[in-house]
């Protein structure tokens, strides 16, 4: 926990997003469909996606900024209070009166897949009355994140009020979010949801493709996830397609490394802008992968190392 001891980066990183309370499940593998497996270990723990960006973030040392709507619940109240120990300002997390917090089921197998099914709760009810009451700090952010498990049209908002950069993640893959590509400093999404959005499966082979169809829709730089392979990136002022490669690790637990790796991106391109955009990338691929090799989501993400210490390998394809 956040003691106040610790000296917190200056820079705004404001997030606006899910919470959510996670019920994993631990087994051996992952069930087919009709299969009732037996588990080995349950766990209750916080997440959702924006919630876990922020975490990420703020175990790196950053100044964030949660805006975020919990439930009236004791999950609600407990959710808020632990973000406010780790340090983030949550000022505007509103616990919504007679709607449940959301909730995470995910099971998790040995090998490290999991599967995750979502009950919003109220996190469906984030809406333009909270990015108008947080209006200030969002447009006086660094940066400001977004993703897909609150309504888009509250991001949407926010970025057009945002004077710093726009960081969407746009996960979990939806249909139809491309009205707020234009509005996107860097979109960022991992092969899933690429493949969505360009209408084939993506992988290295052909990433740079999906980059360069991506890259009309309007942003100005786009990110493609690939795992343990690393990430693969292009800009629209440079039509190269650069992969950045990652440590190889055998995986415990990948529930939310995406995150991680949001977390991290949008601290360290505020913290570290004068780096190439390819060390950064690298630099948030070492958070993921360090989170995958630890069970839990927001528990297994690391606090401040030196992610810097090492040049990260990287390619035009």
């Amino acid at each position: 926990m956040d003691t106040g001891d610790e000296k917190r980066s200056n820079h705004k990183i404001v997030v606006i997003g899910s919470s959510s309370v996670d019920f994993t499940t631990y087994a051996p593998r992952l069930p087919n469909p009709g299969e009732t497996l037996h588990g080995y270990k349950f766990v209750t723990s916080y997440g959702g996606k924006g919630a876990n960006q922020c975490v990420a973030a703020a175990k790196l040392g950053a100044n964030t900024y949660m805006i975020s709507r919990l439930g009236d619940d004791k999950w609600g109240v407990e959710y808020k209070k632990y973000l406010k120990e780790l340090g983030v300002d949550v000022c505007h997390v509103t616990l919504t009166p007679n709607v449940s917090t959301g909730i995470a089921q995910i099971m998790v197998a040995e090998n490290g897949e999991n599967q995750i099914v979502i009950v919003p709760g109220a996190n469906n009810h984030l809406s333009s009355i909270d990015i108008k009451a947080a209006g200030d700090i969002i447009e006086t952010a660094d940066i400001v994140i977004g993703q897909l498990e609150t309504p888009l049209e509250s991001t949407l908002e926010a970025f057009k009020r945002c004077k710093g950069l726009k960081l969407f993640n746009a996960a979990p893959a939806i249909k139809n979010t491309e009205v707020i590509f234009p509005y996107c400093s860097i979109l960022c999404l991992n092969e899933t949801e690429a493949s969505l959005y360009v209408g084939y499966a993506v992988d290295l082979t052909n990433g740079s493709f999906a980059l360069k169809k991506i890259l009309e829709s309007g942003c100005e730089k786009v990110i493609i996830t690939l795992g343990d392979k690393g990430a693969i990136y292009s800009t629209k002022h440079d039509s190269k397609c650069i992969h950045v490669c990652c440590e190889k690790v055998v995986p415990v637990d990948t529930t939310g490394a995406g995150d991680a790796f949001v977390g991290a991106l949008a601290t360290y391109l505020v913290t570290h802008k004068d780096y190439p955009l390819h060390q950064i990338i690298g630099a948030a691929c070492a958070v993921a992968t360090m989170s995958v090799i630890k069970e839990g989501t927001q528990t297994s993400y690391p606090s401040r190392f030196d992610a810097f210490a090492n040049e990260y390998e990287y390619k035009e394809l």
